[in-house]
């Protein structure tokens, strides 16, 4: 298909990000500095939340509806020249990757921050040679597609290394490290931990922001407010910013305002969100067992001691008993849904799970979202506080719902 284009993808400075967990975060942190700094940065990114404009940005505005479909039309037309040849149609993802490479080609951006869809190896962004490659961390999902050890998933992640071009890895088991660190030898690419950064808080942190003081080769800043709420960004910070340390010598500097600029300014929707204060509701995708211990970790540091009622609702193919037993801490009573789309027929099982891993806390099933909010909320009394999280699905209505009211 980019053939046909006239391989758009070609001419173009890439950011290759892959991994379980922490690939939204990070590539937002790249991106958002390097905007900061004065360059003209594209962003693709998945799944997305409301919208498929939000998977492309430039600048970290999203792509205007009328040129998403302009470039949806003129890749079709590709698509349909490929079908008379008798070659299959494209999948959705290879279609969304496309127009990133031509919308982003048009934009002439200096820089393309790139998402992995899933895994790395097979992946359809996968046909680029990158300025940096970024694995930001390796654990279980997608296990029926990247394999069923660490070690597996691992080579899968690590296929988006290409030779001689600098790799960056975050914090992951030491079995899923060494395939990382062996395919980089093999490939003649220089390897960089995101461990040699050093962060601590400056002061507690809370639901507004964080205050770090950061520390690196070449890098010492006292106090700097970082916008992205729970310890788990702090992992994705460290990446991004090995990988902004990595670039500088291939020419992208930034300066130390343009990072405090960026880091204070940072928002993420669906992770560790706050939608209401009063009462606090939360939202946050934990949809795999990493993103759940994140979120209870993160919760626990946060809002030590009080209780909070679930509202969730978790996609067939995932590991759904691992997830629960994370989600569970601290919890008074949770309400299951049903996520959209035909991925979410066995919802009800999910209440079954519960059940068995909990059975001295009330579980309800209320299929429709909305309804399953509002039962949330009711159940809610004195200091506790609502968390509605698993699939993007949920989160996309609960967010709507919650914030047009």
């Amino acid at each position: 298909m980019l053939e046909e284009m006239g391989n758009p993808q070609e001419g173009l400075k890439y950011v290759h990000i892959a991994g379980t967990n922490g690939k939204g975060s990070t590539s937002l942190i790249i991106a958002d500095v390097l905007i900061k700094a004065g360059y003209k940065v594209g962003r693709f990114t998945s799944p997305h939340l409301h919208s498929y404009s939000e998977r492309f940005t430039v600048d970290g505005l999203e792509i205007r509806d009328e040129i998403f479909d302009s470039l949806l039309d003129s890749i079709e037309k590709h698509i349909q020249v490929m079908i008379k040849r008798g070659e299959s149609h494209p999948t959705e993802f290879e279609v969304l990757t496309a127009v990133a490479f031509q919308y982003f080609k048009n934009e002439k951006v200096d820089v393309v921050v790139l998402e992995v869809g899933m895994g790395g190896s097979f992946d359809s962004t996968n046909v680029i040679n990158p300025l940096v490659s970024v694995i930001t961390g390796v654990d279980f999902d997608h296990t029926a597609y990247l394999g069923t050890t660490l070690e597996e998933i691992a080579a899968n992640k690590a296929g988006i290394i290409k030779p001689g071009v600098p790799v960056i890895a975050g914090i992951m088991e030491d079995e899923a490290l060494r395939v990382i660190k062996n395919q980089a030898r093999l490939l003649g690419a220089q390897l960089y931990q995101s461990s040699q950064i050093m962060l601590t808080h400056a002061v507690s942190p809370n639901l507004d922001a964080q205050f770090l003081n950061i520390e690196g080769k070449g890098l010492k800043m006292e106090e700097v407010e970082f916008s992205l709420c729970g310890d788990y960004q702090l992992r994705n910070l460290a990446v991004a910013l090995t990988v902004l340390r990595v670039m500088a010598g291939t020419g992208y500097g930034v300066d130390e305002q343009s990072i405090r600029n960026s880091l204070s300014e940072l928002k993420m929707p669906g992770r560790l969100e706050v939608i209401n204060r009063m009462p606090l509701v939360i939202a946050d995708a934990a949809h795999n067992p990493q993103g759940a211990l994140a979120l209870a970790d993160s919760l626990d540091s946060l809002l030590p001691g009080r209780k909070k009622v679930l509202v969730f609702g978790l996609v067939d193919d995932k590991d759904r008993e691992s997830i629960l037993r994370f989600l569970g801490r601290n919890t008074k009573a949770a309400v299951v849904t049903r996520p959209h789309g035909p991925r979410g027929t066995s919802w009800h099982e999910v209440k079954e799970l519960w059940q068995d891993i909990y059975p001295d806390i009330e579980v309800i099933d209320i299929k429709n979202i909305t309804t399953a909010v509002n039962k949330g909320l009711e159940l809610l009394q004195a200091d506790e506080y609502l968390v509605i999280t698993g699939s993007f699905y949920v989160l996309d209505e609960a967010r709507r719902f919650l914030m047009n009211n």
